[in-house]
């Protein structure tokens, strides 16, 4: 990968292209973008990366990030709004890097409530949404972090989560091209970004279209406590709708729980 190669796959009327910077190597795009923000950085900012050597996923997790093997991408927007308009955010962008994937790849992912990029039972990529607050208590900014898995085998992936994980090489059977990936990521941020907040109807109904999760037989999992029930829906606000076997049914919040399906990952 190298900053000319996807600038040039980039359509001409993109119009962040001297805010995108690539770095062969690094240590979270998140964590370098988000001090970028600090520092009044503009909206459309962004940062690709050929390697991470401390990528980070959601609660506080390690997401796996091989030199030259994926795309590991944050942004920085700066949508100047309550926090309540955007509880949708990381399901318009995982609609917006299926979007991308099938643009560049030929092949839509589907998504595993609320962040993760799936195909079959396996793990494509993740995302991973931090804001920013002003003192007024609106959202000054988000970070918007995205890892792809795109060239390896599957003896590639350490131990603990090879049975889980899975490249776009090993689900499409073809060689990956990075930099035309990264930057139909890009241009699928910043369509996004131009409907977020007048369309979130839209960008839900879409997302119920991909998520693999609904219908499915799932486990709730808040610290030690595991219930089992069904995943009905995704509500209007990006919750999770589940139903219980006594009767009762939650909307639940991808910042209190995890999900897992009954018999495995997803």
């Amino acid at each position: 990968m190298l900053q000319d190669t996807i600038l040039s796959h980039l359509s001409p009327d993109y119009p962040w292209k001297d805010r995108m910077q690539y770095f062969p190597t690094i240590g979270s795009t998140n964590d370098v973008l988000k001090d970028l923000a600090k520092q009044d950085a503009p909206h459309g900012t962004a940062i690709v990366a050929g390697h991470q050597s401390g990528g980070r996923g959601r609660r506080g997790r390690s997401f796996h990030s091989p030199e030259d093997m994926g795309i590991y991408l944050s942004i920085l927007l700066r949508p100047n709004c309550p926090p309540e308009q955007l509880m949708h955010l990381t399901c318009a962008v995982g609609e917006a890097m299926c979007d991308a994937t099938e643009q560049a790849c030929g092949l839509r992912p589907g998504i595993k409530w609320t962040n993760d990029l799936v195909f079959g039972k396996h793990k494509l990529g993740g995302i991973l949404t931090e804001l920013g607050m002003s003192p007024q208590g609106t959202v000054a900014y988000t970070v918007i972090g995205i890892g792809i898995n795109c060239c390896q085998q599957a003896q590639d992936f350490p131990p603990e989560i090879r049975d889980m994980a899975a490249s776009l090489h090993m689900v499409t059977g073809q060689q990956i091209d990075r930099d035309a990936l990264a930057a139909a990521m890009l241009e699928a941020l910043c369509r996004m970004d131009g409907i977020l907040l007048t369309d979130p109807a839209g960008i839900l109904s879409r997302y119920r279209r991909d998520c693999i999760t609904i219908g499915q037989d799932i486990c709730v999992i808040r610290g030690d406590e595991v219930r089992r029930g069904k995943a009905l829906d995704v509500d209007d606000l990006g919750a999770l709708v589940v139903s219980y076997a006594d009767g009762t049914v939650e909307a639940v919040n991808s910042g209190e729980v995890s999900i897992r399906g009954m018999y495995g990952y997803v």
